[in-house]
């Protein structure tokens, strides 16, 4: 028998088609993703700042809001909000924080949406889970997979930081090299899912994984004292914790948590790859799939994002922006980060203190707001590209 879940229905973001998330759901038939709905006057008489404070330290401490049942669990969540006064300094911002995302499980947060995706998926019967990696969603999919006792297909571009390879080998998952992108990845999952009988856990193409980023937003708010912050940057490859969020901060407004008011998203693309940034400044409400995508940030490097029309809504409705950096501009900020703050941070992560810095000098943040850079991951796990980055 299937475990209950809170999970009232799943709609589509596009076209608002409901579908039954009692049975395994993926994508909508106009091919967009779903999202879960929840009955949100009810989460909000047992979801509250002081229920909070007698919670687990893991984000399945916001239960009403997530699917129910046992949860496949390696403590991930609840990461630390960290105020970074040099840093700020330098860039003229008082105010300036750093969520480490670093320190989740497998060193990412891509442990936050696995751990959504496979407890829904076990709850669903599926025999063996599969998804594309750029790197980090690999590793977080074989160590839940491997918590969960299932077997997991893990496909990669060939050239894929050696960290992630072996963490996905040791987790015992079967790893596929591709010669190519992400989208080349996701390309031969679909053609052979069915085939294979794989449950299909890639970005956006089940309803779950965005449900376990969106507690990034409900840390936020958490950790800020019933407050958010009024500027989010964000490292935008396939964008579901940007996404995430934004539908946290929905979620949180019918409850009362919050009113209308939103933090401005800021969506941060590297220079090589950035589909997001180009259809924002054109002002185009979806991106085309971007040639060529080449940078050093494997996270960043998403040419064509399932979630682009959700993302664009997104930093449109929170009168955020868009904006790219450079590999050299990440790498150098990386240093900055470590050197002034002791946040030792994935390329994606220091992508975000180059565009606060951009920001900044042009005005857009004012010195006294209050921002929060998401740094993504740990930079343990981009040993190549800290090798470059402290070449100098």
């Amino acid at each position: 028998m299937l475990t209950a879940t809170n999970v009232l229905e799943l709609e589509c973001t596009n076209c608002r088609k409901k579908f039954d998330s009692a049975v395994e759901q993926h994508v909508c038939i106009c091919g967009k993703p779903l999202f879960a709905k929840y009955d949100l006057k009810k989460a909000a008489q047992t979801l509250s700042l002081k229920n909070l404070a007698n919670r687990s330290r893991t984000l399945w401490r916001y239960a009403e809001v997530l699917p129910e049942g046992e949860p496949v669990t390696l403590g991930e969540g609840v990461t630390p909000l960290l105020p970074a006064p040099r840093l700020g300094a330098s860039i003229g911002l008082r105010r300036l924080y750093v969520k480490d995302e670093g320190l989740n499980p497998t060193g990412s947060f891509k442990a936050r949406g696995m751990t959504a995706a496979v407890t829904r998926a076990k709850q669903l019967g599926a025999r063996t889970l599969a998804a594309p990696t750029a790197g980090n969603a690999g590793g977080a999919l074989a160590a839940y997979a491997a918590a969960a006792g299932l077997p997991a297909v893990i496909v990669m571009p060939s050239d894929t930081p050696i960290a992630n390879v072996m963490e996905c080998q040791a987790f015992g998952a079967k790893v596929i090299k591709i010669d190519g992108l992400i989208s080349d990845c996701g390309k031969y999952v679909a053609e052979n899912k069915e085939r294979e009988g794989w449950y299909d856990v890639s970005t956006l193409k089940e309803p779950y994984r965005v449900e376990g980023k969106k507690t990034m937003g409900y840390e936020l708010w958490e950790q800020f004292g019933a407050k958010l912050p009024d500027v989010i940057l964000y490292p935008t490859g396939g964008g579901v914790g940007l996404i995430g969020m934004c539908k946290a901060f929905d979620e949180m407004q019918e409850m009362g948590w919050i009113g209308a008011e939103r933090p401005r998203m800021v969506a941060v693309q590297a220079e090589g790859c950035a589909p997001i940034v180009k259809a924002w400044d054109a002002h185009r409400d979806k991106a085309d799939f971007f040639p060529n995508a080449a940078t050093m940030a494997s996270g960043l490097r998403v040419p064509g994002p399932l979630g682009d029309l959700l993302i664009l809504r997104m930093l449109k409705q929170t009168k955020g922006t868009a904006l790219t950096v450079t590999d050299d501009e990440m790498l150098l900020d990386g240093k900055a980060l470590a050197a002034q703050e002791g946040i030792f941070a994935a390329p994606e992560g220091a992508a975000t203190v180059s565009a606060a810095r951009k920001l900044a000098a042009s005005g857009w943040i004012k010195p006294d707001e209050t921002v929060v850079l998401f740094n993504t991951g740990t930079g343990y796990k981009y040993a190549e590209a800290w090798q470059r980055a402290l070449r100098g």
